[in-house]
C-alpha cells in the first residue's frame, strides 16, 4: 500500500443553479488533479448546485436535474482521482432532501455523505430546507480512510470524534462558510479543537464568490494533529492547490505547503465588496453598471469598488448637480471619475426639478417647503439614473452607508433605487477608514488603477446631502462617531438603552436613534441587498417587524 497521498483542493466559485456550469468547472479541477497525479480532488459543500439555495432546493425539478448532471459527471470522471462534490439528494419518500457530499471513483459513488448538524442561525435556515442525516463513517479513497463532516458538523465535536473512532485517518471538511470580519479567527478555533480532540489532520476547504448578500472568503487551509497550520490558500481568490500526505509511524501528515497572507480589517471588508458586487452584477447577467456620483465620500467609495469589481470602462458616473451643488463637488466628483478612469456624464436637475414643483403648486398653495421639496431631488436623481439603467442594461448602484440605512437618513424611491449596495453593511466611520485603505493600496486582481483613486478632500470634508443650502449631515443625525457608536451597540451589541447610556452617552440622543431605528425598518425591507460584512447585516441577520410599537423602556 502506498505511504504517499495527494489530495487536490478546487476552492472556486459555484453559481447559484448553473448545474452544468458548476460540473464543468468541477470537470476541470478533476483533469487538473489528474495531471499532477492526485489520488482526489475535492470541491466544496453543495457545489454542484450552489450555496444558499434557500426553497429553490425543494423543488423536486431542481433535484432530478442535478441528479442527472451529477451521473453525467462521475461518468465522465473515471480514468483518474476520485472526484468529491457537495451537492443535494432527495430520496423518495423523504420529507425534505439531504445536504450531500459524494464521493465517485472509476465512474461509481464510493459514498454518499449527508449533513447531520443543520445550522439555523444568522443567515442559516438550514432546518427549513434540509432533512438531516444519521453521522456517516469513513471512506476508503487509495491508501487513506477519509472522514467528511460537512461544514457545521466540524463546528461539534460529536461527529469528528465518531469519524475517528471508526477509523478515518484524516479530516476532509467541505464547507460553503460566508465571510464576516474575524470569521477566520473563528474557524481556526473549531478546526485546530477538532485536530485535538481526534489527533486527525484535517483539511477545511471553502468556496469562493458572491451569492446575493454572502461572500464566501475561500480561505482554505490544512492542519496537521495539534492544529499545525501546513497550508492556507488565498482569501477571495479561486485556487487550485495539491496538498502532499505522507504516512508516519504516529498517522498520516501533510506536507509543509504555501500559506498565503490573509486581509484584515479595512482590506479584508474592501474585498468582500469588490467580489460582492462583481458576482451580484455578472451572476444576474449584467456586465456593467452606473451611479450617481455627487462628490461625497459614499459614492467615491462605491464607484472606487466597481471600478476594481468591472473594471474602469463598464462603470458609468453621473453627476446631477442642483443649485444647492456646491463647486467642490463638482471638482470632487470629476477628480474621482479621473482617477478611476471611468465614464463621467453630468445631467442637471433644474428643469426636471422645476417642472414638478410647477405641477405640485395647485396642491402644494399655503404650505411652507420642507423635507417633501428636498426628497424631491432626490427622487428625480434617482428616476433619472433609473431611465439610464433601463435605456443601456447597467446595474444601477445605491451608496447608502451603515449608518444611514439604519437611520433611515435615505430617501425611498430617491437615493436608495438600484440593485445592489455594496457599503450596506459599512458604519460611516469605518468607511472612511476603508477608503484610506483603498487609496494606500491596490491588489493584482482588482481591476481598477492602483494609487489615490480618491482626492483626499472627498475624505476629510464634513459629509453633506446638499438639499438645502448650507446642509450637513449633523443638523439631522449626532456626530458619526457618536453615533455609529450607538449604533454598534443597539445593533451588533443588542444592548438595551440603559447599557449605551452607561457607556456614557446622552439619553435622549440614544431614545433618538432607537426610535429612527425601528421607524426605518419599512425603507430596510424595500431596499437593494449589499454585501454582508458582520454577523449583524440588515436582512437575514436581523430580521424585525416593519410594524412594531415597542421601544425600549430602560
Amino acid at each position: 500500500m502506498s505511504d504517499t497521498f495527494r489530495l487536490t483542493l478546487a476552492q472556486l466559485n459555484p453559481v447559484m443553479g448553473d448545474l452544468d456550469g458548476n460540473a464543468a468547472q468541477a470537470r476541470a479541477a478533476w483533469a487538473a488533479a489528474r495531471d499532477a497525479g492526485s489520488d482526489m480532488v475535492a470541491l466544496p459543500e453543495m457545489f454542484l448546485t450552489g450555496y444558499q439555495p434557500q426553497d429553490l432546493i425543494r423543488r423536486p425539478a431542481f433535484v432530478a436535474h442535478a441528479q442527472r448532471v451529477l451521473a453525467a459527471l462521475i461518468a465522465d470522471c473515471t480514468e483518474g482521482p476520485a472526484l468529491g462534490i457537495g451537492t443535494v439528494h432527495w430520496p423518495e419518500g423523504e420529507e425534505k432532501p439531504f445536504n450531500t457530499y459524494v464521493v465517485a471513483s472509476g465512474g461509481a459513488v464510493v459514498a454518499e455523505v449527508h449533513k447531520h448538524h443543520l445550522p439555523n442561525y444568522r443567515v442559516f435556515d438550514e432546518k427549513r430546507f434540509f432533512a438531516a442525516g444519521d453521522v456517516s463513517g469513513p471512506y476508503a479513497v487509495g491508501p487513506v480512510r477519509l472522514g467528511t463532516p460537512i461544514c457545521e458538523d466540524a463546528w461539534l465535536d460529536d461527529v469528528a470524534e465518531t469519524l475517528a473512532e471508526t477509523g478515518a485517518e484524516i479530516l476532509l471538511v467541505p464547507n460553503g462558510s460566508p465571510f464576516f470580519r474575524g470569521k477566520q479567527d473563528v474557524r481556526y478555533g473549531h478546526m485546530v479543537a477538532r485536530t485535538v480532540e481526534t489527533g486527525l489532520p484535517l483539511v477545511y476547504l471553502n468556496m469562493t464568490g458572491g451569492q446575493d448578500d454572502q461572500v464566501f472568503d475561500g480561505a482554505s487551509f490544512v492542519l496537521n494533529p495539534g492544529g499545525i497550520l501546513t497550508h492556507h490558500l488565498p482569501a477571495f481568490e479561486d485556487a487550485i492547490v495539491h496538498v502532499d500526505f505522507d504516512r508516519t509511524d504516529d498517522g498520516w501528515r501533510a506536507r509543509s505547503g504555501d500559506r498565503a497572507p490573509q486581509p484584515e480589517g479595512p482590506g479584508a471588508d474592501y474585498r468582500a465588496m469588490v467580489v460582492g458586487l462583481r458576482d451580484y452584477i455578472t451572476k444576474a447577467g449584467f456586465t456593467k453598471a452606473l451611479l450617481g456620483l455627487s462628490g461625497g465620500v459614499d459614492s467615491a467609495i462605491v464607484a472606487a469598488i466597481a471600478a476594481d469589481a468591472l473594471g474602469p470602462d463598464n462603470l458609468r458616473c453621473v453627476m446631477l448637480p442642483s443649485e444647492y451643488t456646491s463647486d467642490h463637488s463638482l471638482d470632487d466628483a470629476r477628480g474621482v471619475a479621473e482617477r478611476l478612469g471611468c465614464r463621467l456624464d453630468t445631467l442637471p436637475i433644474d428643469g426636471p426639478r422645476a417642472a414638478v414643483t410647477e405641477t405640485l403648486a395647485p396642491l402644494f398653495d399655503g404650505t411652507t417647503p420642507d423635507l417633501t421639496e428636498e426628497n424631491i431631488q432626490s427622487r428625480l436623481r434617482g428616476l433619472l439614473l433609473m431611465a439610464l439603467s433601463n435605456k443601456f442594461g447597467e446595474m444601477l448602484l445605491t451608496t447608502g452607508n451603515k449608518s444611514e440605512v439604519a437611520v433611515g437618513y435615505s430617501t425611498i424611491y430617491g437615493d436608495m433605487a438600484g440593485g445592489y449596495n455594496p457599503v450596506k453593511d459599512l458604519y460611516k466611520t469605518d468607511l472612511f477608514a476603508v477608503c484610506r485603505w483603498r487609496n494606500a493600496n491596490h491588489v493584482p486582481w482588482f481591476k481598477g488603477p492602483a494609487g489615490e483613486v480618491m482626492p483626499p478632500r472627498v475624505i476629510d470634508k464634513p459629509p453633506s446631502a446638499e438639499l438645502r443650502a448650507d446642509q450637513k449631515d449633523e443638523d439631522s443625525l449626532p456626530p458619526y462617531p457618536v453615533l455609529d457608536d450607538i449604533l454598534k451597540r443597539l445593533i451588533d451589541g443588542e444592548e438595551s438603552v440603559a447599557q449605551v447610556v452607561a457607556a456614557g452617552h446622552d439619553r435622549d440622543t440614544v431614545k433618538h436613534v432607537e426610535r429612527l431605528i425601528y421607524l426605518s425598518e419599512y425603507k430596510r425591507f424595500q431596499s437593494a441587498p449589499g454585501t454582508r460584512l458582520s454577523e449583524h447585516a440588515f436582512w437575514l441577520d436581523r430580521r424585525y417587524p416593519i410594524v412594531n410599537r415597542w421601544r425600549d423602556p430602560s
